[in-house]
């Protein structure tokens, strides 16, 4: 008799399973845009989120380690060898995970551009004069987070604030996890941000969540460089002075703007455009096909 198992935790658009001494996350292809869950799915969409996680904990492990096992379902419990599960999971390490967001902007966008029309700064960290929107900045800035709870907003802190919250978790070592995760997301974020150039495509900023293993190493979580947790921008057409277009859901934004009075059901063409607009970011970036 097969096993069934439940997911201990349902976020918006992934299901995480716990088998015991480790984790299956799965992404799904729902979507998620505003805060609200939309009622159609995208898809291939998990399956895409999924690959491209795998891609990029390939190609940076020699930076940090991270907490996947396997994308393989051959290697996950029975349960988990259906149409539903298949492409869509990856088998990861238990971690303890640290509360801190790890943001890192290589461009001035988004709330970092309304910021610094105000007073010159992102996240209290003060930038050239003169920069226009979609800039590329002389050097990426770490900009962390606290994590909220769903449905909650995150808040920016500064460094020695990140320092004061881990300290507080894990006594006499707040200050060296806390230096840890920022340097891991700046050498992760240069590494990958000149690679995806060099594939046509700028990253313009992301996030990165890192956990502690059994030992209190600090390894590397969640996912890594999507779609859902970045700005990816063509290269082709960049144009700073403006906003950019994006490998994301911006079709599905840009629809929801134009019609609130929607009942969370996209049509059909903003559907297709939005699975191509992640298919075509993971083929661009990896020279692969989704298929």
């Amino acid at each position: 008799m097969i096993t069934e198992w439940k997911p201990i935790k349902e976020g918006k658009v992934r299901q995480v399973y716990d088998i015991g001494d480790s984790l299956i996350i799965v992404a799904t292809d729902r979507i998620s845009a505003f805060d609200n869950i939309l009622k159609n799915i995208i898809p291939d969409k998990g399956a895409v989120l999924t690959k491209m996680s795998k891609f990029w904990f390939d190609e940076t492990s020699s930076i940090v380690p991270n907490h996947m096992l396997s994308t393989d379902t051959a290697d996950m419990p029975e349960f988990f060898r259906t149409g539903q599960f298949e492409g869509k999971s990856m088998w990861c390490k238990k971690l303890t995970m640290l509360p801190v967001e790890c943001i890192v902007r290589g461009y001035i966008t988004g709330s970092g551009w309304e910021s610094y029309q105000k007073n010159g700064t992102v996240c209290g960290i003060r930038l050239p004069e003169g920069l226009q929107e979609s800039d590329r900045l002389p050097e990426p800035i770490y900009t962390p987070t606290t994590k909220a709870d769903l449905g909650d907003h995150d808040e920016h802190i500064t460094f020695e604030e990140s320092v004061n919250l881990l300290e507080k978790l894990f006594p006499g070592k707040g200050e060296a996890y806390a230096a840890q995760i920022r340097d891991a997301t700046l050498a992760l974020y240069k590494k990958c941000a000149e690679y995806a150039l060099s594939k046509n495509i700028i990253i313009a900023d992301t996030k990165f969540e890192f956990g502690l293993d059994e030992n209190g190493t600090v390894v590397l979580g969640d996912e890594m460089l999507t779609p859902d947790s970045s700005r990816f921008w063509p290269l082709d057409g960049y144009r700073p002075g403006q906003g950019q277009p994006s490998f994301d859901k911006q079709f599905v934004r840009d629809w929801l703007r134009q019609n609130p009075d929607h009942d969370g059901v996209l049509p059909e063409e903003v559907v297709e455009k939005t699975a191509a607009k992640y298919r075509e970011a993971y083929e661009l970036l990896t020279g692969k096909s989704c298929y």
